[in-house]
């Protein structure tokens, strides 16, 4: 016989499919949706709907958006001679934190790793490569996480871009190796960005 009821060992087992998220957790969460108001939980339930109904992809950068262009390629006071590569929309956020770069950015949702089959096809490489050509772009800073997988993306991109005449620069390994961008603190990222090297 369970020792929760059913409806809630589900709730317990969809919460530990997130990230960061284990048995405890999932538990600890699941009481408090449980003892929330209903209210509460429907305005959560319809977030979540929303995300996954509304959320999309733009048409520029690759960015989480809302609308065919994302927020930053849409405001015209950025610096449009700088594109700063990452590997997920959520290393955006982090940089954002810092306040110090004012360009633009390319997601490439993933990094190449010959090991589980990434390869450049299945990342948005071809795409930034076809921003560069299209002219404007000067400087391309790679900031992708400074892991094995990272290294890798960054020697390919900056192999394929430097034949186009732009700066290519990555930012400084300030970052702790093997660490995500995720889960570094904003002081850190933003040294990193003042330290970045030509590539």
């Amino acid at each position: 016989m369970p020792s929760v009821a059913e409806p809630l060992a589900r709730l317990m087992e969809a919460l530990k499919s997130l990230p960061g998220v284990g048995a405890k957790s999932a538990q600890r969460l699941a009481f408090h949706i449980l003892k929330s108001p209903r209210v509460e939980v429907v305005a959560l339930a319809a977030a979540l709907i929303e995300v996954k109904d509304r959320m999309t992809l733009c048409r520029e950068c690759y960015n989480i958006a809302d609308g065919e262009v994302c927020g930053i390629c849409d405001d015209r006071g950025r610096d449009r001679s700088q594109i700063c590569v990452v590997e997920e929309p959520g290393n955006i956020a982090v940089i954002e934190r810092t306040g110090g770069f004012r360009g633009l950015y390319h997601v490439l949702h993933g990094a190449l790793s010959p090991i589980h089959g990434i390869g450049p096809d299945q990342l948005k490489i071809a795409d930034l490569i076809r921003r560069v050509k299209n002219g404007g772009v000067a400087e391309v800073i790679i900031a992708t996480n400074p892991t094995v997988d990272g290294e890798t993306t960054s020697t390919h991109l900056s192999t394929q871009l430097k034949p186009l005449g732009v700066e290519v620069s990555r930012i400084a390994m300030g970052l702790p190796v093997g660490s995500d961008l995720d889960y570094v603190d904003e002081v850190t990222v933003g040294k990193a960005f003042d330290g970045r090297r030509k590539m």
